[in-house]
């Protein structure tokens, strides 16, 4: 599936239509006006409010009979809504807002919800409440009423859980599906670890703005509020995103290196290696915004305390009316233009005459520590160019590495046509320097050995063609096509090569390559499935 995001599609929109056929359910009803009940609003506070009676019964183990529901709305109404209604409208209502808006006078109800795997419409069945038959003292038949599977979601899903608990469940949810290894729902949750921290940092960004545009209007409880929940969300500390990235990050290597030593991946174990993927994903980025609200928070701090000792120090600022306090006062006495500069020096901040302090001359002077450190800083000589022109030498000596490995691979292949990793191995075996040739560090061979199974056959043809038609820098690191294209063109011998191709063979037998460095020098063992190669010539 292209957009894995779209997998539950159909889960959502049954959240969505338990509230879209509610609604419809009521706003078309011209019933309410008959009750005093006009909006849309008034509306549905009263059919949530009969609910949350039924659940309250049903979770207490008590009947709720129509009658029952009737003196309930009374109850409410007098007490509450104020509608003129009397005990007899109110049971009237119940009835309406049970069988009408929550039950659909009896009609199945059904909401359409797209399902992108099959590509087509599921009809989703929606049921908020249930009726049982009841006998009371053993003699009177009644209907007794309970909410659904379907009612309990609407309800719950309308009290959400307070903002600091969130992070901390949907992190323990996480926590668990990747212990029980159900990477498609760790995927899931992670997602929403991600948004929650997305949204505290937005909320932060929005609280900033508010305080630049006036420190009033924002009121010190949203500060104390905003600070709490960063609180709350700092403290989940980055280390245990990072350890839970970690993790991830050897599952999927190590299925990566099944994939290419031991055996080929099933379908399924494929699926798992692609949501490792993107749960790592998510955990960097989940990182990333961890770091951004631990900033802003603090940014927070600064920006609401300037700005409130800023409105302070206005509280403070003497103001003069420049009619009374100065062109009054020159016109009594001209001689005061003299001494202006007092008066006007303020409104352009200059700064106050300095004076020679004699206390300060007479005291030990001692060498500030900024200078102390610069003088005893070592002054390095850093040549850019030359370092360039090393890491160009390191990049050429590495490509040709890379080149002498292929080129064994195809010498042998081009014997007989097609060769495999395990005649390759039998054949290098008491010959050092071919073997040396052909895995010059365990990296290099592996890196080859990935690519030409990842690209199985290679058409030199459509490579040039592909060149010819798209201009491109040359490649800083090895890449397969580029460097197949420069052994056809540069070494006479596979001039009339056609095609490259290498496959897994799946005969369950492992090639072995004893003592072979790695980048570190080490000398390691590689295991590897054995792969053909095969090499195709022209006339």
């Amino acid at each position: 599936m292209q957009y894995e995001f779209l997998k539950h599609f159909p889960k959502r929109m049954k959240n969505v239509g338990l509230y879209a056929l509610l609604i419809q359910n009521s706003a078309q009803k011209t019933t309410w006006k008959q009750y005093g009940f006009l909006t849309l609003g008034e509306q549905m506070n009263l059919v949530f409010t009969v609910m949350l009676y039924i659940m309250e019964q049903s979770l207490k183990e008590e009947h709720c009979t129509m009658d029952d529901i009737g003196a309930y709305i009374d109850t409410v109404n007098t007490r509450h809504f104020r509608k003129n209604m009397s005990y007899d409208e109110c049971r009237q209502l119940g009835d309406f807002v049970v069988n009408a808006a929550l039950s659909n006078e009896g009609r199945a109800m059904y909401f359409e919800g797209f399902d992108f795997e099959e590509n087509e419409y599921r009809s989703l069945h929606i049921s908020y409440v249930a009726n049982r038959i009841i006998y009371i003292d053993h003699e009177f038949k009644r209907t007794s009423y309970y909410l659904t599977d379907d009612g309990y979601n609407l309800l719950l899903s309308t009290l959400e859980i307070e903002n600091n608990m969130k992070l901390t469940i949907h992190e323990m949810i996480f926590r668990m599906h990747l212990e029980k290894q159900s990477y498609d729902k760790a995927v899931d949750e992670i997602k929403n670890v991600f948004n929650l921290l997305r949204i505290q940092l937005q909320k932060i960004q929005e609280a900033m703005g508010k305080i630049r545009r006036n420190a009033l209007n924002y009121s010190v409880k949203d500060y104390e509020e905003i600070l709490l929940e960063n609180l709350d969300t700092i403290s989940d500390t980055k280390q245990k995103f990072q350890n839970y990235r970690e993790m991830v990050k050897s599952r999927a290597q190590a299925l990566e290196e099944e994939n290419i030593n031991v055996r080929r991946l099933s379908e399924k174990d494929e699926e798992r290696l692609l949501h490792l993927r993107v749960i790592e994903t998510y955990l960097n980025r989940t990182i990333d915004e961890h770091q951004k609200i631990l900033n802003s928070h603090f940014d927070l701090k600064a920006l609401y305390t300037k700005e409130l000792e800023t409105l302070t120090q206005m509280s403070l600022i003497r103001r003069f009316s420049f009619r009374t306090e100065l062109y009054d006062k020159v016109l009594e006495n001209p001689k005061t233009l003299e001494n202006l500069d007092f008066f006007l020096r303020p409104l352009f901040n200059q700064d106050p005459d300095k004076v020679y302090n004699l206390n300060k001359a007479f005291l030990l002077q001692r060498p500030v520590r900024k200078r102390a450190e610069e003088d005893l800083s070592e002054e390095l000589d850093f040549d850019e160019e030359e370092w360039m022109r090393e890491q160009e030498r390191l990049r050429r000596e590495k490509l040709l590495r890379y080149e002498a490995s292929l080129c064994r691979l195809l010498s042998y292949a081009g014997k007989t046509g097609e060769v495999s990793l395990l005649e390759i191995s039998a054949a290098v075996k008491e010959r050092e320097e071919e073997r040396a040739q052909l895995i010059p560090n365990v990296e290099i061979f592996k890196e080859i050995m990935v690519e030409l199974i990842k690209n199985q056959e290679i058409d030199i043809a459509v490579l040039a063609r592909e060149r010819s038609e798209f201009i491109q820098e040359a490649p800083g690191e090895f890449q397969l096509n580029e460097m197949l294209l420069h052994l056809v063109e540069e070494y006479p011998e596979f001039r009339d090569i056609q095609r490259v191709g290498a496959y897994r063979i799946e005969d369950g037998s492992v090639v072995t390559f004893e003592g072979v460095l790695n980048e570190d020098r080490v000398k390691k063992t590689v295991r590897c499935s054995n792969v053909l190669i095969r090499v195709s010539r022209g006339a």
